[in-house]
């Protein structure tokens, strides 16, 4: 079994946002706050019917409804780290990532708007 995400320290949290808002985030920048950001997706939306991946830093099952247990879930959202660290810090908003096409998102519940910003 996988282990858990967890939120990272706040003032990683902050440097790391400074990088990626100054233009100068590197992988481990890009990492953290993907990771910092699903772990608290999970926590503020616990379940198991939508899969929320950010390749190839990690996915998250979650938001209530049908428990999902093998091969590909019914609900998947997948971005890149750039885009997820957008629309989860708030800066850009959901429906406008999915209408320019940086989010593909199929299935029920897939629409993660009432969650955003962490």
């Amino acid at each position: 079994m996988p282990a858990r995400l967890r939120p990272a320290d706040p003032a990683e949290v902050s440097a790391a946002l400074a990088h990626v808002r100054a233009g100068g985030a590197d992988k481990a920048d890009l990492r953290l706050l993907t990771k910092h950001y699903l772990a608290l997706l999970e926590a503020k939306a616990p379940g198991r019917s939508v899969e929320v991946r950010v390749p190839p830093y990690a996915a998250v099952q979650c938001i209530e409804g049908v428990r999902h247990t093998r091969g590909t879930p019914p609900a998947v959202v997948e971005t890149d780290a750039e885009t997820w660290i957008s629309v989860a810090s708030g800066q850009v908003a959901w429906r406008d990532a999915v209408a320019a096409g940086r989010v593909s998102a199929s299935g029920e519940r897939t629409d993660l708007t009432a969650y955003l910003p962490l």
